[in-house]
């Protein structure tokens, strides 16, 4: 018996290690607050692009590429939240379990290269 993630893709299909991190908040030392982020996991994943897009911020142009993520289904999972592959970051944007079964996760994610 296969085990499925989900539309036929079969377990294997995860084979991209990411860590997932959250958003840390520490003092600066001046009434504000910097936001850092923390490793909370590691997770085998199936990244499938979906779009890009080039867009200008500030004076310079920089492109948004749209993933869809597949992961197993875990708790702790939002959006606000991000994956990380060396330099690569998909800031996450939704995350859903599309059956209710507790199998997978999908997270819509955003890619952002400068």
């Amino acid at each position: 018996m296969t085990r499925e993630v989900g539309k036929g893709r079969p377990v294997g299909a995860l084979r991209r290690r990411l860590l997932l991190e959250a958003p840390v908040e520490t003092p600066d030392g001046a009434g504000g607050r910097l936001i850092g982020f923390e490793t909370v996991a590691a997770v085998w994943a199936q990244v499938e692009w979906l779009s890009g897009n080039e867009r200008w911020r500030g004076e310079r142009p920089e492109q948004a590429v749209s993933h869809r993520i597949t992961l197993r289904w875990r708790v702790g999972v939002d959006a606000g939240q991000r994956l990380r592959d060396g330099g690569q970051v998909f800031d996450i944007r939704a995350v859903g379990d599309p059956d209710g079964g507790r199998r997978r996760l999908i997270c819509l994610v955003e890619e952002v290269r400068r």
